[in-house]
């Protein structure tokens, strides 16, 4: 059954390495919004839904009653899954107990809150408005309004940055007691503020020491990698982002979500008037091939499997899979581990994914 994504494109305003499509909003712009997702999503009424899942900008300034109001669209005009995931992303500023119990009454059963860093000068530099005390406030008001899966994300190899402050930054955010925790090094987006004034990252040794680094600590702290970036103690991997990287499908809503459903890739532009004003979503395609599979799949711990290969696409994905298999011969082995039945990445594999893509996916398609 398929996942929902809601994107939600406001911020309080543009941190100075996001790309992603973002605009400040005004209440009535905010209503209108909502107005016009719920209208969407009627549009694809009568499927069975495992996941839903509010992402941004940041979801959160829509207040706990509309994300209520767009969750009781779902559950109104889809078959919502019994214990099916529904996430909401935070910024731990603007929320406290009662948005935290709002959104718990409304059927929300997880978060996913933007701490990045535990340093002080860290979050300056990033352009974050709050500050670790904020993160742990926001986390504590959620626990107490009854949530116990929650997420933060930790930004690595940032400008200045070091193994030394990682630590203190992994330490905070495991004290904390939340479940899930996902990690990405930072990279410098054309057209980001950062990209403007030249932002001197660690270079690429560097910037892999603190990869590293942040794999072993977390294992360490009881937080298993379950894909590249992500990390989870035993039950709590994120089941939406799952489907994503097992090629499953979902429908994306809102300016700047994508969608894979019935065999095709399609995308709302990033633009929230044309969004407004009904404009349909942009076709990219078909989707769902061979290539695309491996590739997702390659992007988790537990790697690309033969029977899933098999079970997908019959007797030409096992095919496949053995010729991925003859190419693992030529890639250095301590980058990933294979036999018959499974080929994975190892966490130093990880780091240089895309050239070993290129050639594990040779030869194929």
């Amino acid at each position: 059954m398929p996942g929902i994504y809601i994107h939600v494109p406001f911020c309080d305003g543009k941190c100075p390495y996001c790309d992603f499509y973002s605009l400040r909003g005004e209440p009535a712009l905010l209503d209108a919004y909502t107005q016009k997702a719920a209208e969407a999503l009627r549009g694809w009424a009568g499927e069975a839904v495992g996941t839903v899942y509010f992402g941004g900008g940041t979801p959160s300034l829509l207040g706990a009653g509309r994300l209520a109001f767009l969750l009781d669209t779902v559950q109104k005009y889809f078959r919502l899954a019994s214990g099916a995931e529904v996430t909401a992303e935070a910024n731990p500023t603007r929320v406290d107990r009662a948005f935290f119990a709002g959104l718990r009454a409304a059927g929300f059963n997880r978060l996913s809150m933007g701490m990045q860093s535990a340093d002080r000068d860290e979050l300056r530099l990033l352009g974050r408005a709050h500050t670790p005390e904020d993160v742990a406030q926001a986390v504590g008001a959620a626990q107490s309004a009854g949530f116990g899966n929650i997420s933060l994300d930790l930004m690595l190899a940032l400008p200045g940055g070091g193994v030394e402050k990682l630590g203190g930054s992994i330490a905070f955010a495991c004290g904390l007691g939340v479940q899930h925790i996902s990690s990405y090094i930072l990279k410098v987006e054309p057209g980001t503020p950062f990209a403007w004034r030249g932002a001197a990252l660690p270079d690429e040794d560097e910037a892999a020491a603190q990869y590293l680094f942040c794999v072993g600590e977390l294992a360490r702290r009881g937080y298993a990698q379950y894909e590249i970036s992500n990390f989870a103690r035993p039950g709590f991997e994120s089941r939406h982002n799952l489907a994503y990287w097992q090629a499953e499908e979902y429908i994306g809503i809102g300016p700047g979500a994508h969608s894979f459903y019935g065999g095709r890739r399609f995308h709302y532009p990033r633009d929230l008037r044309g969004f407004l004003a009904g404009a349909p979503p942009a076709d990219d395609g078909p989707g769902g091939s061979f290539e695309e599979f491996a590739m997702l799949n390659l992007r988790l711990a537990r790697g690309l499997a033969q029977e899933d290969c098999g079970a997908r696409f019959g007797q030409e994905g096992v095919d496949a899979f053995q010729r991925i298999l003859q190419n693992t011969k030529n890639c250095p082995p301590h980058l990933l581990q294979a036999d018959s039945a499974r080929v994975r990445f190892t966490p130093e594999g990880f780091l240089v994914s895309n050239a070993l893509l290129l050639r594990l996916l040779e030869g194929i398609g």
